[in-house]
């Protein structure tokens, strides 16, 4: 087997929203088994939009994390429940003071299993006693953000201001 294909990593792609992007990423670029994460935006009718066009509103975009992901060192299901232990999915309209359509709670899935896990732990904290207001949507075109939103905290040096972990699984 040649070097090339040996070093060749299998990965999987998953797409959530929770709030404002770069908390978000802060805690997926710090899992176990994740490759690479950029922020962006799915969910929306408007092609290739901005930032401060997704901002207004009238996109119907959220701002989303893109999650590239090594099968074989992490698993979708640690991803979701990572997603739902970094933010308060309970929470209508935004998250946090950020108060808007485009940083409600969504899970994008890209196959059955991806919506069966997702609809699984939505069951499961239902189950619990939580009000759960994250919607669990097919994936649509991910359109990257600009450049100075990716890594953003990695690059301030800082750490979310709303996007806390909390132990729920």
């Amino acid at each position: 087997m040649s070097e090339a294909k040996e070093n060749k990593t299998k990965h999987e792609t998953a797409w959530f929203s929770s709030g404002c992007f770069w908390g978000t990423e802060y805690h997926f670029m710090k899992a176990p088994g994740v490759i690479s994460t950029t922020v962006g935006y799915m969910g929306g009718n408007t092609e290739n939009p901005s930032y401060l066009e997704v901002c207004t509103g009238k996109t119907g975009h959220a701002e989303t994390t893109e999650v590239c992901f090594d099968p074989t060192k992490t698993s979708y299901e640690e991803l979701v429940k990572l997603f739902f232990e970094t933010h308060d999915f309970t929470q209508i309209g935004g998250q946090g003071p950020d108060i808007g359509d485009q940083y409600r709670s969504v899970i994008f899935y890209s196959s059955a299993e991806q919506l069966a896990i997702a609809q699984k732990y939505v069951a499961l904290l239902t189950k619990k006693g939580y009000k759960v207001a994250t919607s669990i949507e097919p994936a649509q075109t991910f359109w990257e953000a600009e450049d100075y939103h990716q890594q953003y905290y990695e690059r301030k040096q800082g750490t979310p201001y709303c996007h806390i972990y909390r132990k729920i699984f």
